[in-house]
């Protein structure tokens, strides 16, 4: 099409094989198909390999795979792994950075209304505009099944109660950049430097996110819900509160309480502290994690997806 930007998927992965195989194959059936794709492995040696054999590079999409090393400590450099994939975009000449979950799937449009939300919004504020469509949960695969039908998507996936689904064509101001999440969102690649990208200074699970939209919005920016640039979630366990990435999570609400003056993720640190796992020390005015004997853990309780 003429006039059509030169967009990029970027994709940060560890493990989680069979839904990179599924996301892979519905950016194949995107009818608007990325004209890049970055896949930032985080010391998974297997994801070349399987992006490599892929769908899209059939369909004449430029492949890239390149891979961040893990710390010692085994937590997940997830800031520092988008920041390279956005940096792989921009030397290939991307307009328009659209960053996807590995665990969702895309609707056949959400790249083109993500594309036709870009160019909308182009040049009406003075700051950064971040896009981000409507993300819906999927249920677990019924057994012998392997993948999603992928023409009952939509009916399959449940919505997410707290945030806005417009309907196709819309575009709807967030009031509040703090529901902003990075499971699909877009921003064009001239303002990525104007951002900075994700701060690395934030290790493992928990706070980045939050911490991006503050920054966006200290810039002047704003947050747009995009109807129509539908992804689904590909169902995986969690627990809640959760308790694997309760280290990383008190470390991060730490430091982002000293770069913005409040900690997030307060329903995660409440649930801790009533757990016995972690409390706010009033005198250092930090949470901090407890030592507990094994034997008194309290039994992990799963849930279908996250609640923050």
């Amino acid at each position: 099409m003429t006039g059509e930007a030169r967009l990029a998927v970027v994709t940060i992965v560890a493990g989680r094989h069979r839904h990179l195989r599924a996301h892979l194959a519905s950016l194949a059936r995107s009818a608007r198909r990325p004209d890049v794709h970055v896949v930032v492995s985080m010391g998974d040696p297997e994801i070349a390999g399987l992006v490599a054999d892929g769908p899209l590079a059939r369909h004449g999409v430029d492949v890239i795979c390149c891979a961040v090393d893990v710390p010692d400590d085994g937590e997940l450099p997830l800031a520092a792994a988008r920041n390279l994939g956005a940096d792989e975009a921009l030397r290939r000449g991307c307009d328009l950075l659209v960053f996807l979950d590995v665990d969702c799937l895309v609707s056949s449009g959400a790249l083109g209304r993500y594309e036709r939300a870009w160019r909308r919004t182009r040049g009406r504020h003075r700051g950064p505009v971040l896009l981000s469509g409507p993300v819906s949960y999927l249920p677990p695969l019924t057994p012998g099944q392997d993948t999603y039908p992928t023409g009952r998507l939509a009916s399959l996936a449940r919505p997410h109660a707290a945030r806005p689904a417009p309907r196709p064509g819309r575009l709807v101001r967030a009031a509040d950049l703090r529901l902003f999440w990075s499971l699909s969102f877009a921003v064009a690649a001239l303002q990525w430097d104007d951002i900075g990208g994700f701060a690395t200074g934030y290790r493992g699970y928990g706070g980045e996110d939050t911490d991006f939209a503050l920054r966006v919005a200290a810039t002047g920016g704003v947050l747009y819900w995009v109807g129509g640039a539908d992804a689904f979630h590909q169902y995986h366990e969690v627990e809640t509160p959760p308790r694997r990435h309760l280290a990383s999570i008190v470390r991060n609400a730490n430091h982002f309480q000293e770069r913005w003056g409040w900690f997030p993720m307060q329903g995660w640190l409440r649930a801790f502290e009533r757990l016995g796992l972690a409390k706010h020390d009033p005198v250092s005015h930090r949470w901090v994690v407890l030592d507990r004997d094994e034997t008194a853990v309290v039994a992990d309780v799963l849930i279908e997806h996250p609640v923050e």
